[in-house]
């Protein structure tokens, strides 16, 4: 049987899987939105990429998690290796783009700038104060202008001259294009405006202060958008590239960091039991530290948040 690894990565708006074979080859995949509940997001991407992998032919003895619930989830899945965004999405984006020197990312809530020299991280920078220029922000946008999201960036690209509008803060932003609405501007203007006004906000915030360098990578669901990918490349000059898998390149890394440790043995029937988290106040010590202890069919099988030694008698 041939060996496979599990890769799930799970973000605050979204969470995805894949399974790789040993040639980090993505053989099933999985992308669902994550809708405050990450246990039962991941629960329901495991159900669905156990459908897909042909189980007789494959088995998976690598689990590898990544993004704001790695940790609950590596707990819950039993993982080898539990890693952050950071170190995911640049291993799997070198894993197709081995040359890449700068990778922007642009998800849900959040983003990131990762800069890479000769396939080492060199450095890189997040936002996550501010949802103006996130994929929550272009949704929501898309909504209010009655354009489909999935249509938002081609309808961006039939502009001849976009309108110029102030995206530094969401507030702003959709003030601002209620404004030029009702001013009569054509909505694939404003549109296209919208997409350029997303960039300029991630060069100048969490872009700021980097030499960015090509090639460049897309990645993030706001990679999907057309009209953002050709705003960046007017915004940088450059030729920006995003694969057909962009959206699952954290998940993809922490795959393939899956196999450079120990085996472990995964089952995918994790639907009938019963995972929950419970947080406690230590009273220990001054610290009075937060604990969050993960239960399966209520009992504990881990626990994290403690600074001092006093803090581990509740993870028992």
């Amino acid at each position: 049987m041939k060996k496979a690894y599990l890769g799930v990565d799970i973000g605050s708006i979204s969470t995805k899987g894949v399974i790789i074979d040993e040639n980090n080859v993505i053989i099933a995949n999985s992308y669902l939105y994550t809708e405050g509940n990450p246990i039962k997001a991941s629960k329901m991407v495991v159900k669905e990429l156990k459908e897909k992998l042909n189980r007789k032919e494959y088995k998976v003895v690598g689990v590898g998690t990544t993004g704001s619930a790695r940790r609950l989830v590596g707990t819950i899945l039993g993982a080898n290796i539990v890693k952050n965004e950071i170190t995911a999405h640049a291993i799997g984006t070198l894993s197709i783009f081995p040359g890449v020197k700068t990778i922007f990312e642009i998800g849900g809530q959040d983003s990131k700038i990762i800069i890479l020299n000769d396939g080492i991280i060199t450095d890189y920078a997040m936002n996550t104060l501010c949802a103006a220029g996130t994929g929550s922000f272009l949704s929501s946008q898309a909504k209010r202008l009655g354009i489909p999201t999935e249509e938002f960036g081609k309808v961006a690209l039939t502009s001849k001259k976009p309108v110029k509008i102030a995206a530094r803060c969401t507030v702003f932003a959709e003030s601002d294009l209620v404004h030029k609405s009702q001013m009569g501007y054509k909505k694939e203007d404003i549109i296209a405006g919208l997409c350029e006004a997303i960039v300029d906000n991630y060069l100048n915030n969490v872009g700021k202060g980097k030499r960015i360098e090509a090639p460049i990578v897309f990645q993030g669901g706001v990679s999907k958008n057309i009209g953002v990918v050709k705003a960046f490349e007017k915004a940088t000059g450059k030729k920006i590239y995003v694969d057909d898998n962009s959206h699952l390149m954290g998940a993809l890394g922490v795959a393939i960091l899956s196999k450079r440790e120990n085996e472990v043995e995964f089952s995918f029937d994790i639907d009938d039991i019963i995972y929950e988290t419970k947080g406690i106040e230590c009273r220990g010590c001054s610290n009075n530290c937060e604990i969050i202890k993960v239960m399966k069919n209520e009992k504990i099988i881990d626990a994290w948040g403690n600074r001092c030694p006093k803090g581990e008698l509740i993870h028992k």
